[in-house]
């Protein structure tokens, strides 16, 4: 029997995508989703929000397009499968970390202005890498090691 690995998530920025480039130059964008469930409590009957974030990885074109254009609270359509990786913490610790490997992406909303987008079509590059998630479970979205290409 054949299988799917298929992930399609509508969400908004957590913070600025991180871009970074590969020795041979090939670009790799990492950014953090939520998405938001809003239901009915069935006991209380108040209205709850749940919130999910995802780690979604970029590369090639569709990643300087993604640090070129997106910024925190922009809202996005991503296609892409599930991937875990696994990667030892500095203790030596076996970790996971569950990454959305990205095949399509739209951007949603309205076009960034001239001077919201970035100068001379670089992707933005994270300076001091300070993001780190505001509810995040599991290892920091700082501590989970870069992503190399396939």
């Amino acid at each position: 029997m054949a299988s799917l690995n298929r992930v399609t998530l509508i969400g908004h920025l957590g913070a600025d995508p991180e871009v970074r480039y590969t020795q041979n130059r090939e670009a790799i964008a990492t950014i953090r989703i939520a998405t938001t469930e809003t239901y009915k409590d069935k006991s209380s009957g108040e209205r709850k929000e749940t919130t999910e974030w995802h780690r979604i990885v970029f590369f090639n074109r569709m990643a300087e397009v993604v640090g070129e254009y997106l910024k925190k609270g922009s809202p996005i359509y991503v296609e892409g499968r599930i991937q875990t990786r696994k990667w030892q913490d500095k203790e030596g610790q076996d970790r996971y970390v569950v990454e959305i490997i990205a095949s399509e992406m739209q951007m949603l909303g309205s076009r960034p202005s001239e001077k919201e987008a970035q100068p001379s079509g670089r992707a933005k590059r994270s300076e001091n890498g300070d993001a780190k998630p505001a509810q995040a479970s599991g290892p920091a979205f700082d501590d989970v090691p870069d992503m190399e290409p396939f």
